[in-house]
């Protein structure tokens, strides 16, 4: 087909990694395009990924650049003649396939120093593909795909949306902009895919959850905020339960993913108390989930855990949605959690894709003006660009953060 913009809309499992890479290098040989680039929200996923484009395309034309990257070339470093040219090829994005992050990949192109700016020529002309597209940033989501609009529009690019989820993004393309689903058999597909039975629990007490939990021999739990998560963990703690937060640094927690993996593939008792990290991209299967309430895209994501492989019956393959009695709710995450208890209420099947298209069209749309809350748009308008301030206000991680080394691994 002619460049453009095209979904692929698999469910969580039916392999949308492999597939969307497919289509790219077929795409990108069709049209004489030059790279694929491969835009992920998390770094904990990138380096998963990367390692399989590695084990398939060959490990010298496959470039990861993200935050965990561009430590090994922090000032005072001594470069090796293949750090030089890693580094090189991460500034100038120099290779046949690319691996980044959201963060990377639009704060480069609405950057204005020099440095993040090396890079741009080599994004035109190439496929884009968005891995987990609903993880696009909400507070930017205007500006980001204004950006998608432009690249397709005027550099050449064929952009993939990428997601089990697709978010209701059709009203901020032009009207006249076509959006060519990959894989059209879309309901018969999430039908084949179905893994798993939903079991609302309502409202819980701590120790209602902890009695439930107990009872279970491979179990994973997904609370709402990392205090939480410790708590529970905590008041668990004994022979194969786990804790995972992004607390804990890479290695470390690498480490307890491979432990938690050995686990469940022997068989033994193995329950993880966890934030939403493990929600995307995590390659593990357990035989019931308990998620709080969250976001319906959250709460599917969650579901992929369960029965991943597909090796048990659906009926015995529970995802427990509940709520805490007495708690908070999380600031960032209400009106999320407030959209899917209301759909809830109304008796929909959250993981029908006509529920998850409504769930994020009323999220959008109670968002509003908040979905480019710091008026990047408003920088660009009549040919009048203010470069340097929208570089300083577009920032996907609004946190200010310093390295920190930690002094246990022998590297």
């Amino acid at each position: 087909m002619e460049r453009g913009l095209f979904r692929l809309t698999v469910p969580t499992g039916g392999g949308k990694t492999i597939s969307s890479l497919a289509f790219a290098l077929r795409h990108a040989v069709k049209h004489g395009m030059d790279r694929v680039i491969y835009v992920i929200p998390y770094t904990s996923i990138i380096e998963q990924n990367a390692a399989v484009f590695r084990e398939i395309l060959g490990d010298s034309n496959v470039l990861e650049h993200h935050s965990n990257m561009d430590d090994f070339t922090a000032e005072g470093l001594e470069e090796t003649e293949e750090l030089k040219a890693m580094h090189l090829a991460a500034e100038n994005w120099d290779k046949p396939v690319i691996v980044t992050t959201n963060v990377q990949f639009f704060e480069s192109l609405y950057g204005s120093r020099s440095s993040r700016c090396r890079k741009l020529h080599n994004i035109a002309n190439s496929v884009i593909i968005f891995d987990e597209a609903q993880m696009l940033p909400t507070d930017y989501l205007k500006p980001c795909t204004a950006m998608i609009e432009e690249l397709i529009a005027n550099y050449r690019v064929s952009a993939v949306l990428c997601t089990a989820t697709q978010p209701a993004l059709r009203p901020f393309f032009p009207k006249e902009r076509h959006i060519t689903e990959l894989c059209p058999r879309m309901e018969e597909q999430f039908r084949f895919f179905k893994r798993t039975t939903f079991c609302d629990l309502g409202t819980v007490s701590k120790s209602q959850l902890e009695e439930h939990l107990s009872a279970e021999r491979k179990a994973l739990c997904i609370v709402n905020t990392r205090r939480q998560a410790q708590e529970l963990y905590k008041e668990l703690k004994s022979e194969g339960v786990y804790h995972l937060s992004t607390s804990m640094y890479p290695s470390h927690r690498r480490r307890v993913l491979e432990e938690i993996k050995t686990r469940l593939d022997d068989g033994r008792k193995c329950l993880v108390v966890s934030t939403s990290l493990v929600e995307a991209g995590v390659d593990l299967d357990f035989a019931s989930v308990y998620r709080e309430l969250a976001g319906v895209d959250s709460i599917i994501q969650a579901a992929g855990r369960c029965n991943r492989n597909g090796e048990r019956v659906k009926e015995e393959s529970v995802v427990h949605i509940f709520q805490w009695k007495d708690r908070e709710t999380v600031p960032g995450q209400r009106q999320q959690i407030d959209t899917t208890k209301n759909l809830l209420a109304e008796g929909r099947n959250i993981t029908e894709l006509k529920t998850i298209t409504e769930y994020f069209r009323r999220l959008y749309y109670i968002k509003g003006d908040s979905l480019d809350k710091k008026h990047i748009l408003e920088l660009f308008k009549d040919r009048d660009y203010h470069f340097a301030t929208a570089a300083r206000e577009f920032k996907l991680i609004e946190e200010n953060t310093v390295t920190v080394y930690i002094n246990r691994e022998p590297e």
